[in-house]
């Protein structure tokens, strides 16, 4: 009778680590490659993400020249261990948009023949995935505009950089426009992704923090009430391309249905996180090794 109820006993054991074996196998096949972290939010419809300029975290976070981003983190998700990549501006744009900041190391203009992204980027994959896009540029006197006009500023709008893009005039006029164009897009048809460049002054380049923080108290809102982001899971992003000389953390921030309310993250990002988010988001191919291996900012999100 022992030797019985001892066989017994070793053939459920079997049976029951036969059954966790083949149940982890099964969540391994199903669970997505996010770099080690499993996304848990709802698919995504439209992701807004909105550049400004040259703030570090704690130029923003706290300050009362910034009324509304602060009165946004309540309802919104901060990154406050977020990172910039470098110094100056252009090559962050160029990482935050294709893992790589393509061997630019300066604010050069991409009328120059060393100053161009040859290298794929989030536009070329988020075509070739069926999803729609623009770059929305504010004071950019027509489409596809490459020089500096006014308060518009070449190398804050990275996708006039990739030869890609700019080569093909249709393309190139047809996605890289004014941002007078957005409020119509946005009552009518939002693209999938849309990247929205301010002006000098708006993006606290040559104005203060008090000036940008006015600007995203009207554009802001106008965005969350929009259908895009009233009746479908959408995500607006908001974070500056770099920091100080001395300190390159900055401020990203989620807002909008599709991010964690209330919700402070102390991981440490970079500008490689977001692109690789919205890589995983839309099963996006990663660009390079910089945007496959950084973290997926998937606490920001619900």
């Amino acid at each position: 009778m022992k030797k019985r109820a001892a066989l017994i006993t070793a053939l459920l054991l079997l049976a029951a680590g036969i059954l966790l074996y083949c149940h982890d196998r099964n969540r391994q096949r199903t669970a997505p490659d996010t770099g080690g972290t499993a996304l848990t939010a709802r698919p995504i419809s439209h992701v807004v993400v909105i550049v400004e300029e040259n703030k570090p975290a704690d130029s923003i976070i706290g300050n009362s020249a910034a009324p509304y981003l602060n009165r946004l983190l309540k309802t919104g998700a901060l990154a406050q261990n977020y990172h910039a990549l470098t110094h100056p501006s252009l090559p962050n744009y160029i990482a935050l948009t294709s893992g790589t900041t393509a061997g630019i190391s300066s604010d050069c203009n991409p009328s120059g023949s060393k100053c161009r992204a040859n290298v794929p980027n989030i536009a070329d994959t988020i075509e070739q995935s069926g999803h729609s896009w623009k770059e929305y540029a504010e004071d950019m006197p027509t489409s596809c505009n490459a020089s500096n006009a006014g308060l518009y500023a070449v190398r804050h709008n990275p996708f006039m950089y990739y030869p890609g893009i700019t080569s093909d005039s249709t393309r190139c006029a047809s996605h890289v426009v004014p941002f007078s164009q957005f409020s119509r897009d946005l009552s009518g048809h939002l693209p999938d992704f849309s990247f929205i460049t301010p002006n000098l002054c708006n993006d606290m380049h040559n104005c203060s923090v008090q000036t940008g923080d006015a600007w995203l108290a009207q554009q802001v809102p106008l965005i969350l009430k929009s259908a895009a982001f009233t009746r479908q899971h959408s995500l607006l992003v908001i974070t500056w391309d770099e920091g100080e000389a001395g300190d390159n953390r900055v401020p990203a921030i989620f807002a909008g249905p599709a991010a964690r309310p209330g919700y402070t993250s102390g991981a440490r990002y970079s500008h490689y996180s977001l692109l690789h988010t919205l890589e995983v988001l839309w099963n996006l191919p990663p660009l390079t090794q910089n945007d496959r291996s950084a973290p997926v900012m998937n606490d920001m999100l619900q």
